[in-house]
């Protein structure tokens, strides 16, 4: 009796000792100073700069590339199969992208998105 005892206290134990090993989640959720939010803004920006804007795509280009627009300027944006995180999004979207602007001295900006919301 004593040893399915010992052995049902290590079990739990273990158990709650692995749950708290699952990483949070969560965090900051607001401005970041530097922060770029017009597509405009981002063209004139350095590389590197973090970007906050909120619009459409209108288009895709092939790869992970599209063609993102904030009603008023255009720019190329790079989003990673991982970063869209099973959403789906239409030209009649409105989302919002956060990322870093990349900006290289022979090539166009883009930006390298982080995240992509739905605006709402």
């Amino acid at each position: 009796m004593k040893k399915i005892i010992i052995a049902t206290t290590l079990i739990l134990t273990s158990g709650f000792a692995a749950a708290n090993t699952v990483p949070a989640t969560g965090g900051f959720n607001g401005p970041t100073a530097g922060m770029q939010t017009t597509v405009a803004q981002a063209l004139k920006a350095n590389d590197d700069t973090p970007v906050k804007i909120t619009g459409s795509i209108t288009q895709a280009l092939g790869d992970e590339d599209y063609q993102f627009s904030d009603g008023t300027n255009t720019i190329v944006v790079e989003i990673d199969d991982r970063v869209w995180q099973g959403v789906d999004v239409t030209p009649n979207d409105t989302i919002t992208i956060i990322g870093s602007l990349d900006k290289d001295a022979w090539e166009d900006a883009t930006i390298d998105v982080k995240r992509i919301v739905i605006a709402g």
